[in-house]
């Protein structure tokens, strides 16, 4: 499994917009292309980095087969660019600009662009991914109540950024109607066994028990759905109709059609689906995420719905996006005076996903112990520079040290490995679950006998 988060960018000096975003980019991504030739690489950790359609710079985990590895990898992404936005800003001094870079790891943006938080899930080509994501998409439609990023628009308070922003509930699209499940077939491994479920519902988040929270419910259930395990039969009449209605209703009380007649609300279908995992995780094989870590999910799972249902946020109010940022806003809007459309609010909630590990307002909460933690700094510091030791991840991380090192001509994909020159060599890494590859050895050992 992997995440892939699109940042926002810009550079204020004051209240002062200094260039535009798109010049701001390429100020962010010089250090990257004077190092590579290229604003689209893949870094020593073996995650990628670019600059996305519409400048907007992307982080995509290396491939990750555990939920707090996975979490220490996307918060390298966070450690990563903030070192490249201090570079940017010495750049822009050094050429006569004043201000500075803020990466904002949110979803929108002040003039309503979008901008995405994507989870990719890899699971059994015998699947029919359609029928597949279908059976998933009630959950998925309702997750946004247990770990949404939440934001103000329209002069109130919504739980999630993203559900303003899908269209569709499964579908080939990607920017067209931005579906909830993208179907396009990039299975970036051996396509007669995998299939990549690439789900782009989700918002982009700071906690980590949230991220946990997200990533982890949702694997348990694809391995529920995987492994035909006893799920409530919830398929919705119209799934996508009701998205906007549950950001907006932090009760969980939407009423939701039934295909077989019928309604039922956003809390009930995310309260059966929690009754269904506590039951499979009894019977889980031991494997990829610890029995252990996923009773932890569960735990806040229950602890998250129990505080929507009683409407008492008091035990979850350190932990869940949402939760803690409304927390903060009504305290601010209390003290104020005012409505949800205050300018200060916008500024607040704008502010909450700044990455900066300073100046970031929900680094200053986490500092403050009113955000609690999943991971250690350790962890996370070791995923800046050092690839996932347990997937393919680890090999493309060894072959990137040895054609760096050795300042040879190369191209790297999530499958292939190619050196180009003195002559082309090429070795494809088909099994993301692989961590050693006796061709990519025989490569990386001839890589290194140049050097001499």
């Amino acid at each position: 499994m992997g995440v892939e988060t699109e940042f926002g960018v810009v550079a204020y000096d004051g209240s002062r917009q200094v260039l535009t975003p798109e010049e701001i980019a390429r100020y962010l991504f010089r250090p990257v292309v004077a190092e590579h030739r290229s604003s689209n690489v893949f870094t020593s950790n073996a995650s990628r980095l670019y600059l996305d359609v519409g400048s907007h710079p992307e982080y995509a985990t290396a491939e990750c087969d555990s939920l707090s590895q996975l979490l220490a990898y996307d918060k390298a992404g966070e450690r990563i660019y903030h070192a490249l936005s201090q570079q940017c800003d010495e750049a822009l001094h050094n050429d006569g600009f004043s201000g500075a870079t803020f990466l904002f790891k949110n979803n929108v943006d002040s003039r309503g662009n979008s901008y995405g938080a994507h989870e990719n899930y890899l699971i059994s080509r015998e699947l029919a991914l359609k029928s597949f994501g279908q059976q998933l998409l009630p959950f998925l439609i309702t997750r946004q109540l247990i770990c949404g990023a939440g934001k103000i628009a329209g002069g109130k308070f919504l739980i999630s950024q993203r559900a303003d922003q899908v269209w569709e509930g499964v579908s080939s699209a990607t920017t067209r109607t931005r579906p909830m499940i993208n179907t396009r077939d990039e299975p970036h491994g051996d396509s007669h066994r995998f299939r990549r479920m690439h789900v782009i519902v989700g918002d982009s988040n700071m906690s980590e028990p949230t991220f946990a929270l997200k990533v982890g419910s949702t694997l348990l259930v694809i391995e529920m759905l995987e492994a035909g395990f006893d799920l409530p039969d919830m398929e919705l009449a119209d799934p996508i109709s009701h998205i906007r209605d549950i950001a907006a209703d932090p009760t969980g009380a939407t009423q939701l059609n039934l295909a077989a007649g019928g309604t039922v609300t956003a809390l009930e279908v995310q309260q059966r689906t929690l009754e269904a995992a506590t039951r499979w995780l009894e019977q889980r094989p031991d494997e990829g995420t610890p029995n252990e870590e996923m009773a932890r999910v569960v735990e806040l799972w229950h602890r998250v719905l129990d505080a929507i249902a009683a409407q008492d946020f008091s035990g979850v109010d350190t932990e869940i996006d949402w939760v803690i940022k409304r927390k903060l806003l009504t305290q601010f809007k209390d003290r104020l005076g005012c409505d949800w459309d205050h300018p200060k609010l916008a500024q607040i909630d704008l502010t909450y996903h700044d990455i900066h590990p300073q100046r970031g307002l929900f680094s200053v909460l986490q500092r403050k112990g009113l955000a609690k933690r999943w991971i250690s700094d350790a962890a996370i510091e070791s995923a800046v520079n050092r690839p996932p030791a347990t997937t393919r991840a680890a090999v493309r991380g060894k072959f990137l040290d040895a054609v760096r090192e050795a300042g040879l001509a190369h191209n790297v994909d999530w499958v292939h490995l190619k050196v180009n020159r003195p002559e082309p060599r090429t070795v494809e890494l088909q099994d993301p679950f692989a961590n050693e590859d006796r061709h990519a050895a025989d490569l990386i050992s001839w890589v290194r006998a140049q050097e001499g």
